[in-house]
């Protein structure tokens, strides 16, 4: 059987192949209702199927978006990264998703094998400097990066944030308020994040609310892993220790709920014993036993506003007044893992 061309849709549509990749390409060319009608039946009878490969190449992009994670099994990224595919399908485009896996060299990888794929941009959740991704993507004339979840490092930048020194500082003044002497803080591993790093502004929130309360952080701050198995072993050996602090605040509800775990195997009670709190409102936050208290912020908002940044032209032009940047606030969500009721 003969393939199908556009042409063949052309012809039994009664109008010209221009249109009919006006209709397929949601533009850039408005068509009459009645036309595009007449298109998309044509297509259905013919059974006609867009070659992919040829318009990328014809147009230099694809209906492709790429975006790299540190880790999608962690319920934090896998939660950002379905938002933003739902987003994205919304107007079109497919995502393909990279796992960096907290590896500088593999995020590279992805970078370029996204580049080599013609995708219309990059949604970047980088645990490191976003410099080399953005010069990569500066060769290319309609492509760009956008930060998703991390501080922006330079006025170029296209990024979307939320408050995480606020979030931070809202939830440890909040376990403070219950009357704990301290907050210790699980921060992330030993090696040091980038500038910019979400869990950098957690740190420094914690450190905000300690030391508006007058109380010393030296000590405090405890190394973890960032999910819950890393954090659990941690923990384990923390609770069992004479300096048991009364208060923890963790930079992730992943390492809160490998927290609540070794609690749970050294027999002490939450919030009786160990008031805790999180950062993310994963959905597993709300499910833990005692519910989980800890910092949300708007998820699918932040994915909407990174997918049309990343699809937005106007950002590829000199001067232009498009704001870079999106904030969003965090805000408290108490449970009782804290002490509230």
């Amino acid at each position: 059987m003969p393939k199908v061309t556009r042409d063949d849709v052309a012809r039994l549509a009664g109008t010209s192949t221009a249109v009919v990749s006006y209709v397929i390409n949601n533009g850039p060319r408005p068509v009459a209702p009645a036309t595009r009608e007449r298109v998309l039946a044509a297509i259905a009878q013919l059974g006609y199927r867009p070659n992919s490969v040829a318009q990328a190449m014809a147009s230099r992009r694809t209906n492709l978006i790429g975006m790299v994670v540190p880790d999608a099994r962690q319920p934090f990224f896998a939660e950002l990264s379905h938002a933003v595919e739902r987003v994205a399908s919304e107007r079109g485009k497919i995502v393909l998703i990279g796992n960096s896996d907290y590896v500088g060299d593999r995020e590279m990888h992805y970078v370029r094998a996204f580049l080599g794929m013609r995708v219309s941009g990059l949604i970047l959740i980088s645990q490191g400097p976003s410099q080399q991704a953005a010069t990569e993507f500066a060769a290319e004339d309609d492509s760009r990066v956008v930060l998703l979840h991390r501080r922006p490092e330079s006025a170029e930048d296209v990024a979307v944030v939320t408050d995480d020194v606020g979030g931070a500082q809202l939830a440890v003044e909040h376990l403070l308020g219950h009357g704990h002497a301290y907050v210790a803080c699980f921060g992330g591993p030993v090696a040091s994040p980038a500038p910019g790093d979400p869990v950098i502004d957690h740190i420094e929130g914690w450190r905000r609310a300690m030391t508006a309360a007058g109380v010393a952080t030296e000590g405090r701050l405890i190394d973890a892993p960032f999910d819950r198995y890393g954090a659990r072993a941690v923990a384990v050996e923390l609770l069992r220790s004479p300096d048991r602090p009364p208060a923890i605040f963790c930079s992730t509800d992943d390492q809160a709920i490998g927290v609540a775990r070794a609690a749970r195997e050294v027999g002490v009670r939450i919030p009786e014993d160990l008031a805790l709190a999180g950062f993310d409102d994963i959905p597993e936050a709300a499910f833990c036993d005692p519910p989980l208290t800890t910092i949300a912020s708007d998820r699918d908002a932040m994915a909407k506003a990174a997918v049309d940044l990343v699809l937005d032209d106007s950002l590829l032009v000199p001067g232009s007044d498009t704001p870079r940047v999106r904030r969003f606030p965090s805000r408290l969500v108490t449970r009782r893992s804290c002490g509230c009721s």
